[in-house]
């Protein structure tokens, strides 16, 4: 797969080969682009500080309160808090789903293998330096998995399979470890201990370029509904070196079939940055600091199924050689959600919003109305937090918690009709909604994964101000 600093889901580059960030000369979005409600450092002013270090990740996950870290646990090893948590449980169920729905079935394998999988696979003698030293339990040597598809090969091959099963296509959001150096870790882009959205494709050779499209419409979908934009598309090929595994004449025409499935994109041809089994395409995308990164990739490897002797069962009734196809539609939930984190400026889509609604009540008396709204908003399946008066003024609440797509505010009057006062993360407000009313409008809009906030007046919104 490519290098770890530009993907995650190409694990095979050694650091010593692999480039320095690409820094991208296109402008970074502005302020007119960006959403104005960030949380801001309290030692500086928002709007003195420079695009990229307001949208840091790094910045932005510690004072939002998503993840953090700790010298006991190691460098690289970042953990996640609640609000993290619940953005990466919604990313794990959205891609199983959309997976499912492209075909594929889910497996689960093990973190660990035996050292003998990764000599088999080609992982130890290509990239044995990014990985942990193997451990020795009950007289064997095991080893923390680089890559997720020396398992998926094995899965594949552990019953006989027929051309008409074919194309079997296996998912997994699974662990893999990468011995990274500790000059090269940061924040989440950059993790030893990482969750692969990985899937792999086995099909004969005439499905491949099928496949190979069928994986780019699908990242393509999937960035488009997290609101991640591509800065380009790139083959990645071999470069000079013997560092690869396979005959030329199979890498030639791997790349010719990753180059068939790319017509009609804009991309541009990489020589070095394939993986040490096949070329690879890579999708690229920026940060706030405008460094390149591989967020997802597809691969065409006809090396591992000779490897590990992958059969199917062909019409002639004769055994065939089925080609792998490597493809990841997120890549690390690590990577993407730091890249979420900067592309939204902390304003996360409302269905991926760690927080979807925050009701404030304004006085105490108005709690047990406050309290009623928020079981509504559980009971629709909505991520909800009521923010009591005893912490602070309403206006310091609303405030505090502005980076929160749907505010509902209770006072007397509210809570007598059994009502809210809804005032929207774009600074738009809403006349006072039946609370039902506002649950299901809510629940109707993240259910879709709509962008906009609430209906326009053109759509018949209630009270729109």
């Amino acid at each position: 797969m490519t290098n770890e600093e530009t993907t995650v889901c190409d694990h095979e580059m050694p650091d010593h080969d692999r480039p320095e960030h690409h820094v991208l000369d296109h402008d970074r979005p502005g302020d007119h682009d960006r959403p104005e409600h960030h949380v801001l450092d309290h030692d500086r002013p928002d709007h003195d500080l420079p695009d990229h270090h307001r949208f840091d990740h790094r910045r932005l996950g510690r004072e939002l309160g998503l993840f953090g870290g700790d010298p006991l646990i190691g460098a690289g090893l970042p953990y996640l808090l609640p609000d993290g948590a619940a953005v990466r449980h919604v990313l794990e169920e959205y891609v199983r789903a959309a997976e499912r729905r492209a075909g594929y079935r889910h497996v689960c394998s093990p973190v660990l293998g035996k050292r003998e999988l990764y000599e088999l696979s080609g992982h130890w003698e290509h990239y044995r330096d990014d990985m942990f030293p193997p451990m020795r339990a009950g007289g064997e040597e095991l080893v923390l998995r680089p890559s997720l598809c020396p398992h998926h090969a094995l899965i594949y091959r552990s019953r006989g399979r027929s051309h008409r099963e074919l194309p079997v296509r296996l998912a997994e959001l699974g662990g893999m470890y990468r011995a990274e150096p500790t000059g090269v870790l940061g924040g989440l882009s950059r993790v030893r201990a990482i969750q692969l959205n990985d899937g792999h494709v086995f099909c004969t050779p005439v499905q491949v370029a099928g496949e190979v499209r069928g994986a780019l419409e699908l990242i393509r979908r999937v960035h488009a509904d997290l609101g991640v934009k591509p800065v380009r598309y790139r083959l990645s090929l071999p470069g000079e070196g013997g560092k690869y595994a396979g005959a030329p004449e199979n890498w030639a025409r791997s790349a010719e079939l990753l180059a068939e499935a790319l017509e009609g994109f804009d991309y541009e041809r990489a020589p070095g940055e394939a993986a040490f089994y096949g070329p690879k395409i890579d999708v690229q995308v920026a940060d706030s600091a405008g460094r390149e990164w591989t967020l997802s990739t597809v691969q065409v490897d006809v090396h591992q199924p000779e490897r590990f002797g992958l059969e199917y069962t062909g019409p002639d009734g004769r055994a065939h050689r089925p080609v792998l196809v490597h493809r990841s539609i997120l890549g690390s939930l690590e990577r993407v959600l730091a890249q979420l984190l900067e592309e939204h400026g902390g304003a996360f889509p409302p269905w991926l919003a760690p927080v979807q609604v925050v009701v404030l009540p304004v006085r105490d008396a108005d709690f047990p109305a406050a309290a009623a709204l928020e079981q509504r908003c559980l009971d629709a399946g909505l991520r909800v937090e009521v923010v009591p008066a005893d912490r602070g003024s309403l206006a310091a609440r609303v405030r505090d918690h502005r980076l929160v797509p749907y505010q509902a505010v209770v006072g007397a009057r509210e809570a007598a009709a059994g009502s809210a006062a809804v005032r929207l993360r774009d600074g738009r407000r809403l006349d006072p909604l039946p609370a039902g009313e506002f649950v299901a409008g809510v629940a109707a809009r993240i259910a879709a994964r709509d962008g906009e906030l609430w209906p326009g007046r053109d759509e018949g919104a209630p009270g729109l101000r």
